[in-house]
């Protein structure tokens, strides 16, 4: 395969600009990602506009989802709206795919969430094949799903990878590795980060994001916990397995390197940046490449079902949840509700702690 394009993920802060500058400047970024439904509510400062246009002319932006909410199991007028959107943006902008995260967010205040992962079940892939099914039909362009940081359990770990297979089979999709995210799970449940890659369909996957995150510490907890919080560095043990990953992501396309404006506000946090920039940069070019593969692109377009697919069952076990997070409720209480589609007597105690304490700072209620 041919060497893939190094870019990163734009930001919209001023302070962001100024850090990546020199590599503007220098033409080293080949490819800009673009989280496009952030600014669904906001306008756009001119410079982004004309940068973000820019690469787009150049057959160089990526465009990257993060609020349609893959696996909510009560279609809304607001997924509607979004994907209304998408269609227009995909007018005015001209971008090479599109791709969203794996879970779902059901709350009122969804703009502020994060997305909460789902276990393998026929209705949940059910309702995740009709969601992408959706997304791909309001697009000439591939669409890919990125893997997901958070879990409840190793076995939700372990089968996250095949329920990414079967989730894009009837899209031709493709995946977004993010190392980091696989990285949190390594830490979190004692994996390897190669033992946890292996489960994936390599084959499948266009794109690779890096980036840095932090350790949470609870008063309550019994060890630290990864988080992929986007405002670090990135770990030397991700740059360590990145050449094996990249020699065996046959059809990879992308390499994004992602972390939030707001974190880059000092000279030092600026040249942390930039110098993980260059890492990869050397990793990539200190590969071996060959021909490209053939491009991913879609066989046919998919035929969604009349009406979005939905089981009140699933819905209301995730509003459930989602409150039950919220409200603090005991770790080791979960297991007393009769969920079908959470498997919460395999919980891990800490990851329940961790999420409450996400959810509770996105204040969804």
């Amino acid at each position: 395969m041919e060497k893939p394009f190094l870019g990163i993920s734009m930001m919209a802060e001023a302070d962001f600009l100024t850090a990546i500058l020199p590599l503007l400047r220098d033409g080293s970024i080949d490819v800009l990602e673009w989280s496009f439904d952030t600014f669904y509510h906001a306008e756009e400062p001119d410079w982004l506009t004309r940068l973000l246009n820019f690469y787009s002319q150049n057959n160089r932006l990526l465009g990257h989802g993060v609020y349609y909410s893959l696996f909510d199991a009560k279609w809304t007028e607001r997924q509607s709206m979004w994907l209304q959107k998408l269609k227009e943006e995909v007018q005015q902008r001209k971008y090479n795919h599109i791709t969203e995260h794996f879970g779902f967010m059901n709350t009122e205040n969804f703009h502020q969430g994060v997305p909460l992962p789902v276990s393998l079940h026929p209705k949940t892939l059910e309702i995740g094949k009709d969601r992408l099914c959706r997304l791909q039909e309001v697009l000439e362009i591939p669409v890919g799903i990125e893997n997901l940081a958070f879990s409840f359990s190793i076995d939700d770990v372990k089968q996250q990878g095949i329920f990414l297979e079967k989730l894009i089979e009837d899209t031709d999709g493709f995946l977004i590795l993010d190392l980091h995210n696989i990285y949190c799970q390594a830490c979190n449940f004692g994996l390897g980060i190669e033992e946890i890659v292996r489960l994936y369909p390599l084959e499948k996957v266009r794109e690779i994001h890096l980036s840095g995150g932090s350790w949470q510490t609870s008063p309550y907890g019994k060890r630290r916990i990864r988080r992929d919080t986007h405002d670090d560095t990135v770990p030397a043990e991700i740059l360590t397995v990145l050449p094996s990953v990249l020699s065996q992501c046959e059809n990879l396309e992308y390499v994004i390197i992602e972390r939030l404006g707001h974190t880059i506000q000092t000279e030092t946090e600026a040249k942390d940046f930039l110098d993980d920039f260059l890492k990869v940069k050397a990793i990539i070019g200190a590969s071996e490449w060959n021909s490209r593969h053939k491009e991913i692109k879609i066989k046919k377009k998919p035929e969604c079902a009349g009406r979005p697919v939905e089981d009140e069952g699933l819905y209301r076990e995730q509003t459930i949840l989602t409150k039950l997070l919220f409200d603090n409720v005991k770790a080791d209480h979960f297991k007393d509700f009769d969920f079908q589609y959470f498997k919460t007597e395999n919980w891990d105690p800490e990851m329940i702690r961790t999420a409450q304490n996400i959810i509770k700072k996105w204040n969804p209620y």
